[in-house]
């Protein structure tokens, strides 16, 4: 955790201050504990833990000015990333992790208490319900995803619950370009806009990541998201 520490500050010019990466090293222990008992991440390594979820998720301050008094909603929150290291980074940022497997908020709820997180809630939900829900939809000034599906689906999950003004950013792989050139009608048909595709590189890692990041112009037409699985089945485009 001390390496994220440097690699923050190197790469991104971040400081983490020591409680900080206290949080990081103690969410490490427990994200390793309960991935013996259930499917949590793939990624064991505690260093490799530091470089793939906690640095790839403060990646986001590149295309994030400042996260202070801003409300984020991580969609498909899996076990909170990026959502969870965002919280630690940004006490002021507002964090809503969402996620329609119930086991995952669990851990992520337990974790936040642990580490003592005051910024962050959990909803159990799907995305496609949660875009038509008052109380999300139109809400949040950052949407984020992290391989959760593709471009096209993607952005039926996402658009509705940014607002005007705000944007959604997506984190993908190596086929970030030809995925959004493939949601190019479903991002102006939901209210939004291509605003740029960054690259990222992540020490120790040969290949790059991408963040793709929407804006949102206009209001989503009401008929959207359609009803759960619609997207993913009969994706817009």
């Amino acid at each position: 955790m001390d390496k994220l520490a440097e690699y923050a500050d190197a790469l991104l010019g971040l400081s983490l201050a020591p409680e900080q990466v206290d949080q990081f090293r103690r969410l490490t222990e427990l994200l390793l504990e309960w991935n013996r008992r259930m499917n949590l991440t793939a990624i064991v390594v505690p260093a490799e833990i530091a470089v793939k979820h906690y640095l790839d998720a403060l990646t986001l301050t590149t295309v994030v000015p400042s996260f202070d008094d801003l409300k984020m909603i991580d969609v498909g929150a899996g076990a909170g990333f990026p959502g969870l290291a965002l919280a630690i980074a940004f006490p002021g940022l507002s964090v809503t992790l969402l996620d329609s497997t119930a086991k995952k908020l669990r851990f992520i709820t337990h974790a936040g208490n642990d580490i003592g997180l005051q910024n962050i809630r959990t909803v159990h939900a799907r995305a496609e319900d949660a875009g038509r829900q008052l109380q999300h939809r139109g809400t949040y000034d950052i949407v984020t995803a992290r391989a959760v599906a593709r471009m096209p689906a993607l952005m039926e999950y996402t658009l509705p619950l940014a607002k005007l003004g705000g944007q959604v950013i997506a984190m993908a792989g190596s086929n970030a370009y030809d995925d959004a050139n493939s949601a190019v009608k479903a991002i102006d048909l939901l209210g939004g806009e291509l605003f740029a595709i960054e690259q990222i590189h992540l020490p120790t890692l040969d290949n790059p990541r991408y963040l793709v990041v929407i804006d949102k112009i206009r209001p989503t037409p009401d008929r959207y998201p359609r009803t759960a699985g619609t997207p993913t089945r009969d994706p817009i485009g």
